[in-house]
């Protein structure tokens, strides 16, 4: 009987072959597994881009993150810059006051300067004009001596 039956099964294999029927079925299994083997190597490119995902996620975070810190570090910025504007002010002022009276006491320094400067100047005039005079009045004062001199001689 064992016999039989493998007859039977070979004979079936060869009426499976003729007729295409087992070429249909390998065609049909090994397209079965060419799409697992597709369907297993998408699940492997999505597990490798999981991690560049992740990555990616974080860095948005982090970007964000930076963003919020700036936009509060700028409101900040501002608010500082509200809070000592009165007092840039009234620097401002002070520093004005400051400057008009050094502008002050320059001036009045100038004008001292000049004063002396003018006060020197008349001075050495002077000086120079005493001692034309002093000149002058001792050359008369020895004319005059010269003058008898040759009168008594004569």
């Amino acid at each position: 009987m064992d016999k039989v039956r493998e007859f039977f099964k070979k004979t079936m294999f060869y009426a499976k072959v003729l007729s295409g029927y087992e070429e249909r079925r390998i065609r049909s299994y090994r397209l079965q597994l060419q799409q697992r083997l597709q369907q297993a190597e998408a699940r492997k490119a999505a597990l490798n881009k999981v991690p560049e995902q992740i990555i990616l996620s974080e860095v948005r975070k982090m970007v964000q993150d930076m963003q919020a810190m700036n936009k509060k570090l700028e409101e900040t910025e501002t608010a500082i810059e509200e809070y000592f504007k009165p007092i840039d002010k009234e620097a401002e002022l002070i520093m004005k006051e400051q400057l008009k009276g050094e502008e002050k006491s320059m001036r009045e320094m100038m004008a001292i300067m000049q004063r002396q400067a003018l006060l020197e100047k008349a001075e050495a005039e002077a000086e120079a004009l005493a001692n034309s005079q002093n000149a002058k009045t001792d050359q008369h004062v020895e004319e005059p001596e010269l003058s008898d001199k040759n009168v008594r001689k004569g």
